[in-house]
């Protein structure tokens, strides 16, 4: 059950990283931040960064902090990678999803395509689906609030926070139906680095247990 929402924060995330916002048309108070976002996404082919995430789980009144790496090559390679105890990586090539658990020695890899995700916000990536479609945007200041239009994996809302220098995007705040929360900052990002494909291969050491899964 962790493993899966872990899975599915990422899909958000990154989704949101690389959409297309397409021409402003939210109302007056996000229009500049919006054309901020469109504007920094204009010739992006690859980035990485780092990122701090915070999980708060309101069933089990407990909080986790985790801190790593993230690489993002269109139109569909990307890779998390998780440092500390709950090490562990999250690579997509493609057709083709990758969670590999150093400190258990396992991984799960699954197909990934757009019957089998549905509506998960990582189809935008491939540009089969644009972000006035999934959400109703709305914005004040510095910070973009939306709200999926349909049932998606059941977040409820997610609140963009937008930086008025450098990169646009600071961090997400989402939040799901169980009043779960999940904050990630975004720190460090360099835009078109020149990433190698091999950085996304799916090679895995020797000995590590591989467990298939259906989408």
């Amino acid at each position: 059950m962790i493993r899966i929402c872990f899975q599915r924060v990422l899909f958000f995330v990154l989704a949101l990283m690389f959409a297309a916002f397409g021409s402003p048309a939210f109302g007056d108070e996000c229009d500049d931040a919006v054309s901020r976002i469109q504007k920094a996404y204009e010739g992006i082919t690859d980035m990485k960064g780092t990122f701090v995430q915070k999980n708060v789980i309101k069933d089990l009144n407990k909080s986790d902090t985790y801190t790593g790496e993230f690489f993002i090559k269109r139109p569909l390679k990307m890779k998390w990678v998780y440092k500390g105890k709950s090490a562990q990586d999250l690579t997509i090539n493609n057709d083709t999803v990758l969670i590999y658990k150093k400190g258990d020695n396992q991984a799960y890899r699954s197909r990934f395509s757009k019957e089998s995700y549905g509506q998960t916000p990582v189809v935008l990536l491939t540009g089969m689906g644009n972000l006035r479609d999934e959400f109703s945007v709305t914005g004040k200041g510095n910070v973009l609030y939306l709200k999926p239009k349909k049932a998606m994996a059941g977040i409820v809302s997610i609140t963009v926070s937008v930086s008025g220098t450098g990169f646009p995007i600071k961090g997400f705040t989402i939040h799901d139906g169980r009043s779960n929360v999940v904050e990630i900052e975004l720190n460090n990002i360099i835009v078109n680095p020149g990433l190698k494909d091999s950085l996304f291969d799916l090679n895995l050491p020797k000995g590590v247990n591989i467990y298939e899964q259906r989408s």
